[in-house]
């Protein structure tokens, strides 16, 4: 009994359920995160794509189960290595998509669980279809993230600035073909040994030349925009000792401009890491391992919550 816990847990890929951490992102900037009623209807938003999240990664390895047989990484996983029934992994993969959207429902709305039913129906149309079309199968992995960011807007009543959307949509899209990229790495490394080709068809249809420049349109775009972003934060007026020391135009400046050589940092780390470490085939993995990257987004989330929710009101009197 513990060791069947234990493969349907591994099955839900917990580990997944930091990329669900976006639908705070809307409250995040918007001020609103702390705010009691914001923040639990986030966490309500969380949790119920946590469940739709896992019902795919059920439903993904039930249709896999043959492809995956001939992984050599995936192989391993419960349902190709029989050490969990395709059965019981469609039951789950049901219960766990009805409660999410059930309790998406009950605990947000109407309009969540639309987007929550968006999200699920583009997951399986995935699964069964676009992820053997080449490109689609990336921008529908990117669309995932957008719908969550637009999701948690919904969710927590947070408006959603544009130019935050457009920087989600390049990151994703970086995360998307800088996965590829990998997966195409792996695929020559394995190449002779393993018919890695046959797990995922689209990657011989990949150039390498065109994932490259997809991956460097997608960093730079994501780059540009969030800088917009930042232009379009409003200016804060901050009073203090401190402060009153340095030119009258630091007063009142757009504080979050700070944060852009932190986002440039990460993400030229990330593209190290696809392109040297040749470890970016599970994105979420290299955003909890590789630690320039984790220490990298702590002083840019700490940065950011001192901007947004401690200099509102100006710093403290012995700054």
């Amino acid at each position: 009994m513990v060791n069947l816990v234990y493969q349907l847990i591994r099955t839900a890929r917990p580990r997944q359920w930091s990329k669900n951490l976006t639908v705070f992102a809307p409250a995040f900037f918007a001020g609103l995160l702390f705010e009691p009623k914001n923040f639990t209807l986030a966490v309500w938003a969380f949790v119920t794509f946590c469940m739709l999240s896992s019902a795919t990664y059920f439903m993904n390895d039930i249709v896999d189960e043959e492809k995956d047989k001939k992984h050599p990484i995936k192989k391993n996983r419960p349902i190709p290595s029989g050490k969990l029934s395709k059965g019981l992994a469609a039951v789950v993969a049901v219960a766990l998509a009805g409660s999410g959207l059930i309790t998406g429902y009950n605990a947000i709305g109407t309009y969540f669980t639309v987007m929550c039913i968006v999200y699920l129906l583009m997951q399986i149309c995935y699964s069964f279809y676009f992820r053997h079309v080449i490109i689609l199968d990336s921008l529908i992995v990117a669309t995932g993230f957008i719908i969550r960011v637009l999701a948690g807007g919904i969710a927590s009543y947070s408006s959603i600035s544009s130019w935050l959307l457009l920087t989600t949509i390049g990151l994703s899209l970086l995360l998307a073909f800088g996965k590829r990229r990998s997966e195409k790495t792996i695929l020559a490394e394995f190449q002779g040994k393993e018919t890695l080709a046959e797990t995922r068809a689209t990657l011989r249809h990949y150039p390498d030349s065109l994932l490259d420049s997809m991956i460097s349109i997608s960093s730079s775009f994501c780059l540009v925009t969030y800088a917009l972003f930042t232009f379009q934060a409003p200016a804060q007026e901050v009073k203090g000792n401190f402060i009153s020391l340095l030119p009258s135009i630091f007063s009142t400046p757009k504080w979050m401009m700070v944060t852009i050589p932190m986002v440039i940092y990460g993400v030229a780390r990330y593209l190290y890491v696809i392109y040297e470490k040749k470890d970016a085939e599970s994105p979420e993995r290299v955003l909890l391992s590789d630690k320039p990257i984790m220490l990298t987004i702590a002083v840019w989330l700490t940065s950011a919550f001192f901007i947004i929710y401690l200099m509102q009101g100006g710093l403290p009197t012995f700054l």
